[in-house]
């Protein structure tokens, strides 16, 4: 720490300073980076595999929407960016149905076709993919 007159410590020194004074590890990473330990829990994360819900089921058969084995995928990957991002209720738009996700449970909660309403409520994000 440099203590000329004008000089003042990095709020990074401090935080360093305070955290070896409780005795706890400092950890110094570049802003905007990740911890190794995020990083590695980020990697191992094993993901569940999407599920729908009986609503959903019931929505898709309703309204005579088949998801291809591509669609599907596409689908996974819009929630997976969707958890990525925070998301915790995501619209995910795919072609031209809409499904509203719950990231959190990995579980598509509706499906809505082209010929629907489209007013979506209670969604913190949407993924268009």
């Amino acid at each position: 720490m440099n203590s000329s007159f004008n000089s003042f410590p990095s709020i990074r020194e401090m935080t360093s300073k305070v955290e070896q004074a409780k005795g706890k590890p400092v950890q110094v990473k570049a802003p905007g980076s990740i911890s190794f330990a995020e990083m590695l829990e980020k990697t191992t994360k094993v993901q569940e595999p999407l599920k729908f819900s009986k609503h959903a089921n019931l929505r898709m058969e309703s309204r005579n929407l088949d998801l291809s084995d591509e669609q599907l995928g596409r689908l996974k990957d819009g929630v997976a960016k969707a958890s990525e991002k925070g998301i915790k209720e995501s619209l995910v738009m795919l072609d031209d149905m809409a499904f509203i996700v719950n990231v959190t449970n990995n579980t598509v909660i509706t499906a809505v076709g082209s010929s629907d309403e489209k007013i979506f409520t209670n969604i913190d994000g949407a993924v268009v993919v």
